[in-house]
């Protein structure tokens, strides 16, 4: 994804895919299909893993207003045997990320029906697809606000309730129902996010709330600042999180060096990120995914963007808390495909 997208256009993934061809006049009766494919290493205190993977994507236009997408994922983990035994574990994962049908009522205003991804903070919609994050992993407050799953599975409602030339105003409201589907599985909740855009400024502040109304009932409060300024290779990204029983942060930023060369010289496709967060618990209660103990890690990559939609990941880590400091070093090569799935009929 390119650094001058404005930020609060990314709702979504697909709709953004979505709506470049529209506004381009190449809207296309042909389903899109985009997605990633990745091969990761990941050696965590001492022990490797390899994970290949494979995120297909499907955007499927019904008519001018009608949008069904989803994306897959289609995984292999290769892990050590424990007990210092010789050989690899292997396990395969296949399911959906989501399902959903969109219909566009107008330039403002959408409605999402299905299986979707929580819209809280911006990780999860925005971040998480194995061709745009900058790091294998993700922050360690994910699954705080996400109802454990990631995702809902109900109806959502999102539009723009100001687009102007110097401000954006955005939102997002969902209500989850419950369900055991080992495909679609989700829990009963609501929430939703505001976010605040200066085009200007390339300024994007946010703020989300979630309630979960199965099992013990909790409240999960968020907010995210991202700023891109605008003529720059420059990104800084941030979170906060808070559960009933942790709450944590992150802050990224990255750079493409577009100084030396413009950004396809060689020296222009490196990028250098850097991501600090810490975790911190609240009580003795850790069931919501985050570490046990209060957690601080920084993480230091260096990205090497090669033509045709290829990327090559590196990072190194280092996590410290009561219990243990160990080290994280992580690479990886990913490329990014999108292609119609037959010839469509312009408009």
């Amino acid at each position: 994804m390119h650094h001058t997208t404005p930020i609060f256009l990314r709702r979504t993934i697909v709709i953004g895919l979505f709506a470049v061809f529209v506004q381009n006049g190449l809207a296309q009766d042909a389903p899109l299909i985009s997605g990633g494919v990745a091969f990761f290493s990941n050696t965590n205190a001492g022990n490797t893993t390899y994970l290949p993977i494979i995120e297909p994507l499907l955007a499927a236009p019904l008519g001018p207003r009608v949008l069904i997408e989803s994306r897959a994922a289609l995984l292999e983990t290769f892990a050590p045997q424990a007990n210092n035994q010789n050989g690899y574990n292997h396990a395969h994962f296949i399911g959906l990320s989501y399902l959903q049908g969109d219909v566009i009522a107008s330039s403002d205003f959408s409605f999402v029906a299905g299986d979707f991804l929580i819209p809280f903070n911006t990780y999860i919609e925005r971040l998480s697809p194995v061709w745009i994050g900058n790091f294998q992993d993700g922050p360690l407050i994910t699954a705080l606000g996400t109802l454990s799953s990631g995702s809902g599975l109900g109806g959502m409602l999102r539009g723009n309730a100001i687009a102007r030339s110097k401000i954006s105003v955005d939102y997002s409201y969902f209500y989850s129902v419950r369900s055991g589907n080992a495909q679609f599985s989700a829990e009963r909740g609501t929430g939703g996010r505001v976010s605040f855009y200066l085009p200007e400024k390339g300024i994007e502040a946010g703020f989300s709330y979630d309630r979960q109304l199965q099992g013990k009932h909790e409240n999960f409060y968020g907010a995210h600042v991202w700023w891109e300024p605008a003529d720059t290779a420059f990104r800084l990204r941030s979170e906060f999180a808070r559960g009933s029983h942790a709450q944590g942060y992150w802050i990224e930023a990255d750079y493409r060096m577009k100084a030396f060369g413009g950004l396809d010289s060689v020296i222009g496709r490196f990028e250098p990120v850097f991501r600090m967060q810490q975790t911190f618990r609240r009580d003795t209660t850790a069931t919501d995914g985050l570490p046990s103990v209060n957690t601080q890690r920084a993480d230091f990559g260096l990205d090497y963007n090669l033509p045709h939609n290829t990327r090559i990941i590196t990072s190194y880590a280092r996590q410290f808390s009561s219990t243990e400091n160990h080290n994280v070093w992580e690479t990886g090569i990913v490329y990014r495909f999108l292609f119609p799935a037959w010839k469509g009929k312009l408009r």
